[in-house]
């Protein structure tokens, strides 16, 4: 697998980027229409961390970090590493020392499709990883790949310099080009549901605020007594079966 190191790819704006972290994944993901989420797969090694920074991408070869130690030249200030395999791979790609060298340089955090470990020293030194899985497994570094090109975890491309944010519900993408409008949108959704917060601790329902009461109307949902329901009386009968 021969593979290549795209160098100064385009970024989000900065203060873009800052203006997402303030929301988390699930405000932004519904904010961009329910877009951008990288799978299920990925769990945080940590609790009570969000993360957003800017993508650097690598597509490596399943058991092998060669690329990652090519893409650490590449990390800078504000990214978050984004690694994915060119098939399923659970083995452990990512540990401490990785860390220590991006932690140094600035990174955020990383995101793998893959394994890491070192979980309980990531954790100490303040190193936040979603991974798909946690491994002691060793791994080799024989195999080119490439760093900062379009690599797609979960359904859904990721862009060097796209806008990587993170927390313990998962990880969400969004496109670099709409990391403004994106934040303009979060920031208009959290408004939407600090009212309805408040609406729900003064005892409001939301079958009421939603109009959800109509809906169960249209979709047929009745309302039927106990007794009723325990004689077999059918909606609007009011009496046994026969």
């Amino acid at each position: 697998m021969s593979g290549v190191i795209v160098t100064g790819p385009p970024k989000a704006d900065a203060e873009a980027v800052e203006a997402l972290a303030a929301f988390g994944v699930a405000t932004v993901h519904e904010a961009m229409g329910r877009t951008g989420l990288l799978g299920t797969r990925l769990r945080p090694i940590q609790q009570g961390t969000r993360v957003a920074g800017t993508a650097v991408t690598v597509l490596s070869w399943p058991g092998d970090n060669l690329m990652i130690h090519a893409a650490v030249e590449q990390c800078g200030e504000g990214d978050v590493l984004v690694v994915t395999t060119t098939s399923p791979s659970t083995d452990g790609m990512f540990g401490e020392l990785f860390a220590t060298a991006l932690q140094r340089r600035g990174v955020r955090g990383l995101v793998i499709n893959a394994g890491v470990r070192d979980t309980a020293e990531l954790r100490e030194m303040g190193f936040p990883a979603w991974c798909a899985a946690v491994s002691p497994q060793g791994t080799v570094k024989a195999t080119g790949g490439s760093v900062n090109v379009p690599v797609a975890i979960g359904g859904q491309i990721v862009r060097a310099g796209d806008v990587i944010l993170a927390d313990d519900d998962g990880v969400v993408c969004v496109p670099r080009e709409d990391a403004r409008r994106a934040a303009e949108a979060s920031e208009a959704r959290e408004n939407k549901e600090a009212a309805a917060r408040t609406a729900f601790a003064e005892g409001q329902l939301g079958m009421d605020r939603y109009g959800l009461r109509e809906t169960l109307v249209r979709l047929g949902v009745s309302y039927v007594p106990y007794e009723d329901h325990v004689r077999g009386a059918t909606p609007g009968q009011g009496g046994d079966r026969p």
